[in-house]
């Protein structure tokens, strides 16, 4: 944080066996003129220090939302409606402005999922990628350069001192979302939101980028929240799972146990439909019809029009997250 904000967040290494993030109740709505529309519902997340926890769903499940809620993006007219995220003894949501901002970056940094957007058109990569160096650190402008080149250089970028005059329109969608990396690891933060890191890079430098997220896991004990549907990277790097639909989590479990059996059927859907080099020449599986519309929500379960297995109570009623062996939790009444 800028040295004139008070330092309450607990530091690195001091914050106990609890978790490092703990996301409670979040709930995010978008009022219309056409009526209310839950985005986020209820959802309860924790990431421990060191850990990476993925988050992963079809298009449209509200993974994206969930990390714009915890740091307080939400865009208008979307707003968070209740809930908490505290992170190293601190509610995010409850900060003022001015304590987000300072948060941001130094402590919290997220890999938004259109670099063009994220990125200023007019200011030069280098200058954008030194910034949080000399607004968090106070560094000089030389000194904050220089970290930005060797950190543009760390995400792959060939000839990164000639990058740092570049202007964002000058680089290709890759290289740009390098770069956005880049400015989210400069300062090693106690907490990483990545929302599709790696969807525009080669396999090459997606596996460069993933090293990078996983050693600042593993050696800063950042806690990583990767937002994903590529479940061949959530086996790779995560080390616990949580899969979302329709605003809802419907299911969380340690990586292992969600790729040895999904519990949840809209997980099984999603695991079916990994292409297996046994399945050459067959017809991949898909989940019948299309996630709901978020102003035309089922009622009870919101899976329960395309659930193979779906049965009495699940058009009628919400089922809550029973808790199975092995620190998995399900929203199903299967498990009732």
């Amino acid at each position: 944080m800028a040295a004139t904000d008070k330092q309450d967040f607990i530091p690195p290494g001091e914050a106990g066996p609890g978790p490092l993030l703990s996301v409670e109740g979040l709930t995010t709505v978008f009022e219309l003129p056409s009526g209310r529309l839950t985005a986020v519902d209820g959802v309860d997340l924790a990431v421990a220090g060191g850990d990476i926890v993925a988050v992963v769903g079809e298009s449209g499940c509200g993974k994206t939302m969930l990390s714009l809620s915890v740091l307080g993006l939400v865009p208008p007219p979307g707003r968070v409606a209740s809930g908490r995220a505290v992170f190293a003894g601190r509610d995010l949501l409850a900060l003022s402005e001015r304590e987000r901002r300072a948060a941001r970056g130094a402590k919290v940094s997220m890999i938004f999922q259109e670099p063009m957007t994220a990125l200023n058109p007019v200011l030069p990569v280098g200058e954008q990628v030194a910034e949080p160096v000399r607004v968090h650190r106070r560094a000089s402008k030389r000194e904050a350069l220089a970290a930005a080149e060797a950190m543009l250089a760390k995400v792959g970028l060939p000839d990164p001192a000639r990058v740092l005059s570049r202007y964002p329109h000058e680089l290709s969608g890759g290289q740009r979302q390098r770069v956005m990396i880049a400015m989210a690891l400069i300062l090693s933060p106690q907490l990483l939101i990545a929302d599709e890191p790696t969807t525009a890079l080669d396999v090459t430098v997606q596996r460069q980028i993933l090293d990078l997220v996983e050693g600042l896991s593993r050696d800063a004990g950042t806690a990583v929240v990767l937002v994903t549907h590529n479940l061949g990277v959530v086996a790779q790097v995560a080390d616990a799972v949580a899969v979302m639909y329709a605003g809802r989590l419907v299911e969380d479990a340690p990586v292992a146990l969600f790729f040895d059996g999904p519990a949840h059927p809209y997980g099984q859907g999603l695991l079916a439909s990994l292409p297996r080099l046994a399945d050459r020449g067959r017809r991949l599986a898909a989940i019948p019809g299309m996630v709901p519309n978020l102003s035309r929500l089922p009622s009870g379960c919101h899976f329960h029009p395309r659930c193979p297995r779906a049965f009495g109570p699940c058009a009628g009623e919400v089922p809550p997250l029973f808790s199975l062996a092995g620190g998995r939790r399900v929203r199903c009444w299967l498990y009732a």
